[in-house]
């Protein structure tokens, strides 16, 4: 069997791999019993990285102590902080966890659209002020039959949006600039460009790549073209979205917003959103936690035993994608 070695923060191989996952990563390697080192101090012969977060970034240096290294599955989403040059230089394959992680972000954001359609949190609130008196609901303004969700990135969090999408009646539009008519028709949903998804959609959700092309991507015009009343959902990244403008937008009471992912994060103590009625915060939780994070350290173990079977990476990274995947 390949040696291999894991390269995380200390513990946190104990979360990404339980008992079940541990025993099949060791059934197809020859793991060190190192465990889990924050960098490498020496040579070593693994041909196999089972890399998490807190993985140093692979360089020369580190990659000269790694001469026999053939795979870098990494447990957990972004691969940009351990790749380098020298890297794919090398030849070295690289295998991300980001579709594992991507699942609980789809799960978040399919409640998301679901409650702010029903009005969860401004009903919560005046339930909670009336104190045992009727609570006035708005029937004319509640529920979500009927209504257009914009999905702002065809990604791999997008797409599952998607289909968590269809159990509902909805009508769902998308605007990505790598989806074409047919892609879109193969989703069950119509590509538009980002302005008329912004002027026609009720509920916006922001699920593109953080890019330099993509920063402040929803800027103060592109916010201004939401209709009234619109809500915005943001578990992507905050700087895709210009925090002033949208402050104003929110503060004005205009727009509706739940942010999972402010800029910058967190929000300092005296921003207003965190006292606003039209506004949910939460911090960063839409991403794998608990017990979701095991999902990708059994991503990771699945392309090692791929990978040890001579079977090809179910989700390869490469440099080329780097330019337009986070």
């Amino acid at each position: 069997m390949p040696a291999a070695m894991l390269l995380m923060f200390p513990g946190l191989e104990a979360q990404l791999l339980d008992a079940t996952a541990m025993a099949r990563l060791r059934g197809c390697v020859d793991l060190a019993e190192t465990g889990a080192l924050p960098d490498l101090d020496e040579v070593s012969d693994a041909e196999v990285v089972v890399s998490g977060w807190g993985c140093p970034p692979l360089d020369a240096g580190r990659l000269d102590r790694l001469p026999s290294l053939r795979l870098v599955a990494h447990a957990a989403g972004t691969v940009r902080g351990l790749v380098t040059d020298e890297l794919w230089e090398r030849g070295i394959t690289v295998t991300s966890a980001a579709a594992a992680n991507a699942v609980p972000v789809a799960e978040f954001t399919f409640a998301a659209i679901v409650m702010v359609g029903k009005d969860v949190f401004g009903i919560r609130d005046r339930h909670r002020n009336a104190r045992g008196t009727s609570v006035v609901v708005d029937h004319s303004a509640i529920g979500n039959r009927g209504l257009r969700i914009g999905i702002i990135g065809a990604s791999t969090i997008g797409r599952l949006v998607i289909d968590r999408l269809r159990t509902l009646d909805v009508e769902v539009v998308v605007s990505d600039p790598y989806l074409d008519a047919d892609g879109a028709a193969a989703l069950g949903v119509r590509a538009v460009d980002l302005d008329e998804l912004l002027a026609t959609s009720d509920v916006v959700s922001v699920h593109a790549p953080a890019l330099p092309g993509t920063r402040h991507l929803l800027d103060a015009d592109a916010l201004s073209r939401m209709r009234d009343g619109a809500w915005l959902l943001n578990t992507a990244r905050g700087s895709l979205v210009d925090a002033a403008a949208l402050e104003a937008e929110l503060v004005s009471g205009r727009l509706s917003a739940l942010i999972d992912t402010p800029k910058p994060e967190p929000l300092p103590e005296a921003s207003p959103l965190y006292d606003l009625p039209n506004v949910v915060l939460t911090p960063h939780i839409a991403g794998s936690l608990g017990n979701e994070v095991g999902r990708l350290g059994e991503l990771a173990v699945t392309e090692v035993e791929r990978f040890v079977a001579g079977q090809p990476p179910l989700h390869p990274v490469t440099q080329a994608d780097l330019d337009r995947i986070a």
